[in-house]
């Protein structure tokens, strides 16, 4: 299987028309570069969020286009601390044009089965699955691209589902 980089992955932001959607299903996401910060954090010290910045301005260009960019975290309560650290930095992605929503575990529809292996992917157009990976330390591998017509409608389908049960985030109190 043939993996791309999270910058390669990034790239497809400047070719998509209406709508990108991550679905995240991930109780934490230690990444390169975010111990510091999340360190920091946990220690209730000031953090400095440059790391955002690359991100913060390709939401800020993308959303600038007129374009969506939506994720939904399916979460486990109580909060796992890194989770807690994302919910306090939600706000960052919403003011580049991110629109986030969470959903707890217990509220998912009776049945629900994630594809991928529970693993993490974003739906570009209806049209373009990025389908990530990672080691067992929760690193990022990279993502691969899949445009196989039913996987991507499966995955329409429960973006669509999992959209109007998960709770914006200005609602969402853990």
């Amino acid at each position: 299987m043939e993996l791309i980089s999270s910058a390669e992955r990034n790239r497809l932001f400047e070719r998509f028309q209406r709508d990108a959607f991550h679905l995240e299903l991930r109780d934490d996401y230690s990444l390169p570069g975010e111990e510091g910060p999340f360190q920091s954090w946990l220690n209730g010290d000031d953090v400095d969020y440059a790391y955002l910045r690359s991100w913060t301005q390709l939401m800020q260009q993308t959303t600038g286009r007129g374009m969506t960019v939506r994720r939904v975290r399916i979460i486990t309560e109580p909060l796992s601390p890194y989770i807690q650290w994302e919910y306090a930095t939600t706000p960052l992605n919403e003011e580049a044009g991110e629109i986030i929503r969470w959903l707890p575990r217990h509220l998912l529809p009776d049945g629900i089965t994630f594809p991928f292996d529970r693993k993490d992917w974003w739906l570009y157009d209806d049209q373009l699955l990025a389908v990530g990976h990672f080691d067992q330390d929760g690193r990022v591998l990279g993502s691969q691209i899949i445009n196989d017509p039913s996987a991507v409608a499966e995955c329409a389908r429960l973006r669509d589902l999992l959209w109007t049960r998960a709770i914006p985030h200005a609602e969402y109190k853990p």
